[in-house]
């Protein structure tokens, strides 16, 4: 066995495969940029190499530097992770050239499969049914128009050597296309390297499921089950689960074997996922094939008990498949949510910063419960614009679908993020969804469910009378020496944002909720200052996360965030006629959205431009944002120029 890998990657998949490789006792190597000095996977390696500066183009994407790193620190071989060099079929050539092992699939396969126009025709000519769509190469806004017309929309543009959902749009009418076809060649462009973009029919009403495949340099290949990732937003997978509500085992077995036939045609040695989209008929027709390892691959694992880390590098070092078809079993359910670094309530921009706070749930498996998060980051680190948002990938198993959806939903609500803002309240809101509990999804359910964007889970009378009596019970505590005087604090209204669901405690144990006294019987281990208040209410246990605010908390659980006032009689009495503060008027300003790299301003001073048009594009993670004129403006002043880095709200023009 190999005695020591590099890993050409980082964040959390560098730290998934170091804790692999050091369950088989192989040396690691880290390799860095300058902006990620002090990343976890730099001190979790064995060995680290710094290969340039921040830009992904200057030092994780140059093969030479991987190579110079690998030579430098004696590494035999190099694990990909994924994006970045995972599938350029250049990377392993150049290795192998070197005398290095590439812990991943040969180039030959690489070529046939990861590049999405390729993938096509060999799934076609294999005999696997494909989406309709045109193949070749498209050279303008104009043919990508003509195309789309032919196909019929909507229709998807996609890159053709892209993955995570960068660099593709679905367009319903000519304007969509050429704007999609102009962004999508631009973001293909700057994070793969490759600007070639292709079209294909958008099915409506789908279900995105993908088998992972596995196979040896021996010509054995099987299949693992299936994942469904059709929670998406922006074509970005937000939740997958394992197996798939959707099929039956006729249809899984069906989809297995296809996978597993297309692996076999073009040679495949490595873990690999083969991607569909299904109808709810169970209809299913080929979307492509990931020649690496996939970011929800812990749902599979969890399933299956099967190490995909472990096969890829015993693969990529000769060994024989040890399992076979038939050893493949699925055990239990397991759902994973993706913790992104992004505000769900300003429309999922990017949020970078410090962690000021970063306290996961405690990983473990307990009473048949398995809680598992894959991360690459620290209280105290930072979160860049240079790099892909993902903060963590939070998994859960259990016997049932039901009881690792409510697994998970426990763990989001202990899973606390301060300094950035993230998006598990969004997570923890679809956890509680009835149509996501349901099983019945499409690749339309955020868009559908959330036409006008998140703005945090309802606040139902139910649930505000148990954040009511989570609020009187922290306010007990933190009292607790002043009750103790005869008289004191002996009757305390609780007011959620000042105007809705006012509850009433007349004492602590005793909560009156829309005229009914209501008893309390409940326990509580908090302390003042912890961020999660594990609380048991009349034999429910919730964790609520706490965060003191003047005169009450603001209390976060389940997708929900309310702030609670907890006064007395008299003092809410008052509260009730304080005025509110107003928001700032910046209707005459357009302010960036997000931190980030400003790559055009499409206007000038004194241009008049209407509603919808173009003002600027900003780059920040991997993606581009097109900020458009809300109404008709005129452009009075320009604070911005392109290739100026932005923090949030900083003015980018002001108008007359």
């Amino acid at each position: 066995m190999f005695k020591k890998i590099l890993i050409a990657n980082r964040g959390e998949i560098a730290c998934r495969v170091i804790k692999t490789a050091r369950k088989m006792g192989i040396r690691t190597v880290a390799v860095y940029s300058d902006a990620d000095a002090r990343a976890l996977h730099v001190e979790m390696a064995d060995e680290k190499v710094n290969i340039g500066p921040a830009a992904a183009a200057q030092s994780y994407l140059v093969i030479d530097r991987i190579i110079a790193a690998c030579k430098e620190t004696g590494a035999e071989a190099v694990h990909p992770g994924y994006g970045f060099l995972s599938e350029r079929s250049a990377f392993p050539k150049a290795l192998k050239e070197a005398g290095i092992v590439f812990i991943g699939p040969n180039p030959h396969a690489i070529d046939a499969m990861g590049d999405k126009i390729e993938s096509k025709k060999a799934a076609s000519a294999a005999g696997v049914s494909t989406v309709p769509g045109y193949m070749g190469i498209i050279d303008s806004e104009d043919e990508a128009v003509k195309i789309a017309r032919d196909i019929g929309y909507p229709v998807m543009i996609k890159a053709s050597a892209g993955g995570g959902g960068k660099g593709m749009r679905i367009a319903y009418s000519d304007a969509e296309t050429r704007d999609g076809y102009a962004r999508s060649k631009s973001e293909a462009k700057s994070s793969f390297g490759d600007d070639r973009v292709f079209i294909e029919k958008f099915i409506t009403n789908p279900r995105h499921i993908e088998i992972q495949v596995l196979g040896d340099k021996h010509g054995n290949v099987i299949y693992l089950g299936e994942r469904e990732c059709s929670i998406q937003r922006r074509n970005q997978k937000v939740i997958e689960e394992a197996p798939s509500p959707l099929l039956d085992e006729k249809t899984r077995k069906a989809m297995g074997e296809q996978a597993v036939a297309l692996a076999k045609a073009v040679g495949y040695d490595s873990a690999g996922t083969v991607e569909f989209v299904a109808g709810q008929d169970r209809s299913f027709f080929f979307l492509e094939m990931n020649t690496r390892l996939q970011v929800e691959h812990p749902v599979t694992e969890l399933i299956t008990g099967v190490d995909l880390v472990e096969q890829m590098i015993r693969v990529a070092y000769g060994e024989k498949l040890k399992l076979k078809q038939s050893d493949v079993k699925l055990n239990g359910w397991a759902v994973e949510s993706r913790v992104y670094a992004e505000d769900p309530y300003r429309s999922f921009l990017p949020s970078t910063g410090r962690l000021v706070r970063y306290q996961p749930p405690a990983e473990k498996i307990e009473n048949g419960i398995t809680v598992r998060n894959d991360t690459g980051v620290f209280e105290g680190g930072e979160i860049s614009i240079w790099y892909d948002p993902m903060i963590a990938k939070l998994c859960t198993h259990a016997p049932t679908r039901a009881a690792a959806i409510s697994a998970m939903s426990t763990a989001l609500d202990e899973f606390v993020i301060e300094g950035i803002q993230h998006n598990i309240p969004f997570v923890a809101a679809i956890m509680e969804h009835p149509v996501w509990q349901s099983g019945k999804l499409s690749t339309g359910f955020i868009a559908e469910q959330y036409p006008d964007g998140f703005k945090g889970a309802a606040l139902s009378s139910a649930n505000a009378a148990k954040l009511a009596q989570v609020a009187v019970l922290l306010d007990h505590v933190e009292n607790s020496r002043k009750r103790r005087i005869s008289g004191q604090m002996n009757g305390r209204d609780v007011q959620f944002d000042r105007s809705r669901h006012v509850h009433l405690a007349k004492s602590w144990h005793q909560v009156e909720l829309d005229g009914g006294m209501e008893a309390l019987a409940a326990s509580c281990g908090w302390v003042p200052g912890q961020s999660v208040a594990h609380v048991v209410l009349n034999g429910e246990t919730l964790s609520v996360q706490v965060k003191r605010i003047l005169n009450g908390y603001r209390l976060t659980w389940r997708g929900i965030s309310a702030a609670a006032y907890v006064y007395s009689t008299r003092e809410a009495e008052l509260a009730r006629l304080m005025p509110e503060k107003k928001a700032a008027d910046t209707s005459k300003k357009l302010l960036c959205p997000m931190p980030g790299l400003v790559v055009s301003i499409a206007v000038s001073e004194g241009q008049e431009v209407k509603a919808g048009d173009p003002l600027a594009i900003v780059e920040a993670m991997k993606m581009e944002n097109i900020l458009r004129a809300e109404r008709d403006v005129t452009v009075k002043k320009l604070n911005a120029k392109k290739g100026d880095s932005l923090q949030v709200d900083a003015v980018i023009m002001e108008f007359a």
